[in-house]
């Protein structure tokens, strides 16, 4: 599910995401009651106490936000047994730097296959991208030539770190922190059903007050 950053119906302008109820003044709050129609028998002061609950509500509310809601899906994949020659072609065609491994014979999440993988196969060790333009430039022949006979389960890198569809925005988050990854295989039942990368949560966490 999308998630669009609120606009005001009237100016079209983007909302002020992240203001602190603190950093309300009785003016902001008069003059936005004297744009609402009809009587409003309600206090500055009370106006702000319903507005910091609201706000910290919200607050706990985007955090929870479900898996199944910012997900992307369905998903592209590769299965274990593919060519890692077909898995690079793929990345390159859907513009993705990383996807779901799944078992041919079983179709179960077994792992994820990134650029991060190839570079590491290719270098033989953990390196750079701009390390490994560097070796390559250095040397007679393609490093990428090293793996071009392998299959995806040979390069990939399991077992894969997945989420489930009620798995919440704040989870993801320490997740990805935790394992320095960039994408989570959501799955139910041991079955892909979706992915949540860490633009999903850079875009679901955009609507989070940077204060509460």
């Amino acid at each position: 599910m999308a998630m669009n950053i609120p606009h005001d119906k009237e100016s079209g302008d983007q909302l002020p995401w992240g203001l602190d109820p603190k950093d309300l003044t009785d003016e902001d709050v008069l003059a936005a009651m004297q744009q609402i129609s009809g009587y409003l028998d309600i206090t500055p002061g009370d106006f702000k106490e319903v507005y910091a609950v609201a706000y910290s509500q919200a607050h706990k509310r985007i955090l929870s936000t479900p898996a199944r809601e910012i997900m992307s899906s369905p998903v592209h994949f590769v299965s274990d047994d593919q060519p890692v020659m077909e898995v690079a072609r793929l990345l390159s065609q859907v513009q993705v730097a990383g996807l779901p491994v799944v078992g041919a014979k079983d179709g179960k999440v077994v792992g994820v296959i990134s650029e991060k993988d190839f570079i590491r196969r290719m270098a033989g060790v953990e390196q750079s991208f701009m390390g490994l333009v560097t070796a390559c430039m250095g040397s007679k022949g393609c490093p990428a030539l090293k793996i071009k006979g392998q299959k995806a389960a040979d390069i990939m890198s399991s077992p894969a770190v997945t989420v489930s569809p009620q798995s919440p925005v704040h989870a993801m988050y320490a997740l990805m922190r935790e394992k320095s990854i960039n994408r989570l295989p959501v799955s139910e039942d041991s079955r892909l059903v979706g992915i949540v990368s860490r633009d999903d949560l850079l875009r679901a966490l955009a609507f989070v007050p940077e204060k509460t």
